[in-house]
């Protein structure tokens, strides 16, 4: 696992990464995926989400990126320069249907 941004959109967590990352090549092979989401606080509560990955790939994730973008920051100063940051970066949306959700209590 590694240290991700999540968001939510209709129902699935989603994420921006990388076409060339490890998580995005191995969602690939095997579209079973878990992680771990914190609190801001990081040192609380916390989750554990299993479930199935789609990796949507541009120029299809276009929209999506920016949504997600929207959700977790507002407005960018230039969507234009995001939207190409976005090409430059060879960026993906993974999006994870929940299979499995927990804890379902904190001790």
């Amino acid at each position: 696992m590694s240290p991700i941004t999540v968001g939510v959109q209709d129902g699935r967590v989603v994420i921006s990464s990388r076409e060339t990352a490890a998580k995005v090549r191995n969602a690939l092979r095997d579209p079973h995926v878990s992680l771990c989401a914190f609190t801001d606080g990081f040192f609380g509560q916390w989750i554990q989400v299993d479930g199935t990955a789609e990796i949507v790939h541009l120029p299809e994730a276009m929209d999506l990126l920016v949504a997600y973008y929207r959700d977790i920051s507002g407005e960018h100063p230039d969507w234009d320069e995001y939207r190409d940051a976005m090409v430059s970066d060879r960026r993906v949306i993974m999006r994870i249907t929940p299979t499995r959700v927990g804890p379902t209590r904190h001790g």
